[in-house]
């Protein structure tokens, strides 16, 4: 490997390493100024106290989806110690692959969406005019796509094929 390709990459892991401190910087400002709101099993609201409870670390899938450190819906439920794993599985292979073509363990299709935040929101209502939770509650979705897969199935159907490791060799 030339040392060309060892500065680039180093400039790389630092800007990654600076754009997640800014990302944890603004979701813990906005941490402090909104408390969390959780409903119990009767439905009932309470305040979670970010200083009297666990935060879920989701280090481990931010270095590869920065984008949702700090986005609102990611940062809510990691105050309530809910993290990434807890929706999509622990996805150690999708974690592995520095091609990305292994999807995550579980991935929502939309007429799946409402059914799955309800196993844990039991008394969720949705907006006027809305039909998905995550209409109001964030939009929780990558902008731009590599690789997608069947949301159901884990097939991937659509692939850039641009590897990692091609250009390494």
């Amino acid at each position: 490997m030339g040392l060309t390709r060892i500065c680039l990459m180093v400039l790389a892991v630092a800007a990654v390493v600076i754009g997640m401190t800014a990302c944890r910087n603004g979701a813990r400002q906005a941490a402090e100024e909104e408390p969390l709101l959780l409903l119990d099993d009767e439905g009932d609201s309470e305040l979670f106290d970010q200083a009297n409870g666990p935060a879920a670390d989701n280090s481990r899938c931010y270095v590869c989806h920065i984008n949702f450190d700090g986005e609102a819906l990611t940062a809510t439920h990691a105050r309530g110690n809910v993290g990434c794993e807890d929706c999509h599985g622990a996805s150690n292979a999708h974690c592995s692959d520095e091609d990305n073509i292994t999807p995550p363990d579980r991935m929502f299709a939309k007429a799946s969406i409402n059914s799955f935040c309800r196993s844990c929101h039991p008394s969720a209502k949705l907006g006027a005019g809305k039909d998905y939770c995550v209409q109001c509650h964030g939009t929780h979705r990558l902008e731009h796509r590599t690789r997608t897969w069947d949301k159901q199935t884990g097939e991937l159907i659509k692939d850039d094929k641009v590897r990692m490791t091609s250009g390494m060799r």
